[in-house]
């Protein structure tokens, strides 16, 4: 069988901000051998912000301006200025100031057109608001990958190798593919072999790539490309290694990079939010038996993790300490569960109409408490629990995590509750499955930083 060769790659906005790290650290860190690789490269940092929302603060963008019949075109022209001043801070790399500039003033005015006309189409009454405004976003979304993916090719290419800019945007393109199939298309006719790829992380399909993964779509298509293109390996580059704790809160000195884990491990990362890749991306990866590297782009000796679907940590230990300070619990009181099968089912399914996906649950003969983000805690969805039980309240806390491939070691759970009884925190909830590859304790808010550096401490940094 011919040996894989072609390695996926992905690279992140913030990341991106900083190509000419990326350049000498990634791209041309080995210039005997550049190529066979395929480049993903989302939007550079802030700019989805901009044309979209906040991703984490929910601040509206040009889309909200769009969706309200607000003003959007002078946004759309301040954002022009401003991507074209980020052409001129890559000018000393090798980027061509001139056709960066008028490649994205090109597909800003064809947006603004585009979205001209939408507005007439919606106006008119004739169509479904909604389809409409899901293509605004698709179309608003791949600007700025357009933008990252052409300039990366055109500094490459200035710089003398052989690059490639890989629009998978569909733009102008009034040809109907599905996602799968314009990437097929698109690769039919390139040899990675001879050229380096960047390719956009927007990929435009009928079925609609926000549709399913909204703002996880670029990890989609790196995830997908690797699949369809059979890659020996899936790369992410992030401005930051995959570390046992987040270094912001336990100390620099004290955190140390994770250099393998499996796919179980990132999915319990990824459901507190801190993912390592999407979780409807890695499924594909993981199917397929693709391993996934993730990098620290500013860290080039440094391995990554590698995380693959058999490991096992061959010795019992807390790989990550994580959590969350961003969730509710929602308690759910009643007399009447006691005894009666299926009762959790209607919590359920109000949930499942609210379109809300709980993190933990926990339950005795006639409480059942249910982990959520407060984003997804809405008066209109607590009003319809209050209406259903007989006591419905919600509290804001935190969760923290002990995540790991083998934390089946007895007395480890004992040792995690010493140490947060040790630094006086409440512990309100607690939940480890079978499995036993994530503890999971949830606490008062207050408590969040000083939990995960008291865990961290004992199970991390004790533990050796």
């Amino acid at each position: 069988m011919t040996e894989r060769k072609l390695r996926v790659e992905k690279i992140g906005g913030t990341t991106m901000s900083r190509f000419g790290e990326v350049l000498n650290n990634v791209v041309l860190k080995n210039k005997n051998d550049i190529y066979n690789r395929i480049y993903v490269v989302s939007a550079y940092s802030g700019v989805t912000n901009e044309l979209l929302e906040h991703k984490k603060t929910g601040q509206p963008g040009i889309y909200q301006s769009f969706e309200q019949n607000a003003e959007y075109e002078p946004a759309m022209i301040s954002l022009q200025d401003r991507l074209c001043e980020l052409n001129r801070g890559f000018a000393g790399i090798g980027l061509d100031v001139a056709t960066a500039d008028r490649f994205i003033c090109e597909r800003i005015s064809f947006a603004v057109n585009i979205l001209k006309s939408m507005d007439n189409v919606i106006s008119s009454g004739y169509v479904n608001r909604t389809e409409v405004l899901l293509a605004a976003r698709e179309l608003l979304a791949s600007i700025g990958e357009m933008h990252s993916a052409f300039n990366s090719a055109n500094i490459l290419q200035n710089l003398g190798y052989d690059a490639t800019y890989v629009d998978l945007s569909g733009w102008q393109d009034r040809k109907e593919r599905t996602i799968d199939a314009r990437i097929k298309h698109t690769f039919a006719t390139l040899n990675p072999a001879k050229t380096v790829c960047f390719a956009t992380g927007y990929t435009k399909g009928t079925e609609g790539i926000m549709r399913e993964f909204d703002r996880g779509y670029s990890e989609v298509t790196f995830s997908k490309i690797a699949v369809l293109l059979n890659a020996a390996e899936a790369v992410i580059h992030k401005e930051y290694h995959l570390c046992s704790g987040d270094p912001v809160i336990i100390g620099e000195g004290k955190v140390h990079p994770v250099c393998n884990t499996n796919f179980d491990v990132a999915d319990q990362l990824a459901d507190v939010g801190m993912e390592a890749i999407h979780p409807k991306a890695s499924k594909p990866l993981e199917t397929a038996g693709i391993s996934i590297r993730v990098m620290n782009a500013f860290d080039p000796s440094h391995s990554g993790t590698l995380i693959t679907k058999g490991y096992i940590c061959p010795h019992s230990k807390t790989e990550v300490i994580t959590g969350s300070n961003a969730v509710t619990c929602l308690e759910i009181h009643d007399t009447r569960m006691v005894g009666e099968v299926g009762f959790d089912m209607k919590i359920m399914k109000i949930l499942q109409d609210h379109n809300i996906s709980y993190i933990n649950k926990a339950t005795n003969a006639n409480t059942i408490d249910v982990l959520i983000y407060e984003r997804d805690c809405t008066p209109q969805m607590v009003d319809e629990m209050r209406q259903r039980f007989e006591l419905v309240t919600t509290q804001n806390v935190a969760i923290v995590c002990a995540i790991g491939s083998n934390i089946a070691k007895p007395g480890m759970l004992a040792k995690a509750a010493k140490a947060l009884a040790e630094a006086r925190i409440n512990i309100l909830t607690v939940s480890q499955t079978s499995r036993q590859t994530n503890m999971q304790f949830t606490i008062l808010r207050d408590h969040f930083v000083q939990a995960q550096r008291a865990l961290h401490r004992v199970l991390c940094e004790e533990a050796g």
